[in-house]
């Protein structure tokens, strides 16, 4: 990278030396960006970026700069734990992302629970004949939209028992019971 006309590296300038052509550090560090190396020379020193880079092949060269940069700038801004206190952060924040997202599923299946029995109700309203719907019509009087939905003529008739009206009746108290619970 020296020579007659050219510029030294960020490193060489940095460092009062003459940049060699064969300076490790000139395809890394290019003298328009002399912050780079600084923070990498103020954190890790010259001499240990140095003998890193010559250890490692040529392809792995700039990705270990760029990693050694990143680090640098994690120890300025966090002194002792550098990148892990980043990446300890970040998990953190994960952590109550995921916390987050387990409360709303939560309640989400607390409401699709509430309207479940709600819609099982209606369905099996949907099998009971005449008589049938005006003894529940008689027997559940509190519940309007249901006496005004049998008393419309609004449910088609097939089947149902005495038996399968009083399981009805307690499933729709069980579920005015679940609202009251939830709201």
């Amino acid at each position: 990278m020296g020579g007659p006309g050219s510029s030294p590296c960020a490193s060489c300038k940095l460092l009062r030396r003459r940049c060699a052509k064969d300076c490790i550090f000139a395809p890394y560090f290019p003298p328009d960006d002399p912050h780079k190396f600084a923070i990498v020379h103020k954190v890790f020193g010259a001499s240990n970026v140095s003998k890193m880079l010559q250890e490692l092949p040529v392809h792995q060269r700039a990705d270990a700069v760029n990693s050694l940069v990143f680090e640098a700038n994690a120890r300025v801004r966090d002194p002792v734990y550098g990148c892990v206190g980043a990446i300890s952060y970040l998990q953190n924040q994960v952590s109550q992302l995921q916390m987050q997202l387990a409360v709303a599923q939560a309640e989400i299946l607390c409401i699709q629970m509430q309207q479940e029995p709600t819609l099982q109700s209606h369905h099996q309203v949907l099998e009971l004949d005449q008589d049938d719907k005006a003894l529940l019509l008689h027997n559940n009087s509190n519940n309007n939209n249901l006496g005004y939905a049998m008393s419309s003529g609004q449910f088609n008739s097939s089947f149902a028992s005495p038996s399968t009206i009083m399981q009805l009746q307690m499933q729709m108290q069980d579920s005015l019971k679940q609202e009251s619970l939830w709201t």
